[in-house]
């Protein structure tokens, strides 16, 4: 029970982390995640609010992996879907004015911290193992169907993604390469040090049961 509790609050204390990240790097203006910038271009096309699409989009992606795997459909990843586009959406709403750089010195900085906190949510999510992500689990059923490693599966999703953001004048920029090449070199970097905190927090759980 301890341990669903702590997989819980990687979850939730994750996504917090991540999605103020993604915030972060659409305030920057200078290019979001090949994902983000297609809501970001949804939003600006269709209506709706960039979390909103963070849902429909999930849900897309949700009925497709089903389709190609021929099964049913793995629901519980909307779950990961709908309380990221709620903090999207909370967090654009919050930072508003606040975060809303005008030089490019302002833009740079507020894109680096925003990779930063999503490669640190990202790592303190993937502890959780509660609800998984229909993007990632889109990497999974592309590897399984053309052999491919996670890497070069990840990397095809990401090239469409581009290109249906492009044409959706989506958020695409500078910020969308670097955040490309060095997310996943972030992941790595912060997963040791969750991981770790996560064993002791195990640990801590054990002696108190003792």
């Amino acid at each position: 029970m301890r341990l669903i509790r702590a997989g819980i609050h990687f979850y939730c204390v994750g996504i917090i982390i991540l999605t103020l990240g993604i915030a972060l790097t659409i305030q920057s203006t200078l290019g979001a995640s090949p994902f983000d910038s297609l809501l970001v271009g949804l939003h600006h096309t269709f209506g709706l609010t960039v979390g909103s699409w963070e849902i429909v989009v999930g849900l897309t992606m949700v009925i497709g992996n089903a389709l190609a795997e021929k099964r049913r459909p793995e629901y519980l990843a909307l779950v990961t879907s709908l309380v990221t586009g709620v903090g999207i959406d909370s967090w654009l709403f919050g930072l508003g004015e606040l975060v809303d750089p005008s030089t490019w010195v302002g833009q740079s900085i507020c894109l680096v911290l925003g990779i930063i906190f999503i490669g640190m949510g990202v790592a303190a999510y993937l502890q959780s193992n509660f609800a998984p992500n229909p993007m990632d689990r889109s990497m999974l059923v592309v590897s399984r169907m053309t052999g491919w490693n996670v890497t070069y599966s990840r990397a095809l999703i990401s090239i469409v993604l581009v290109i249906l953001a492009y044409f959706f004048d989506g958020a695409i920029g500078i910020g969308t390469l670097i955040n490309a090449l060095f997310s996943g070199v972030i992941i790595s970097f912060f997963l040791p040090y969750v991981k770790t905190i996560k064993k002791a927090i195990h640990k801590q759980g054990e002696h108190l049961a003792s």
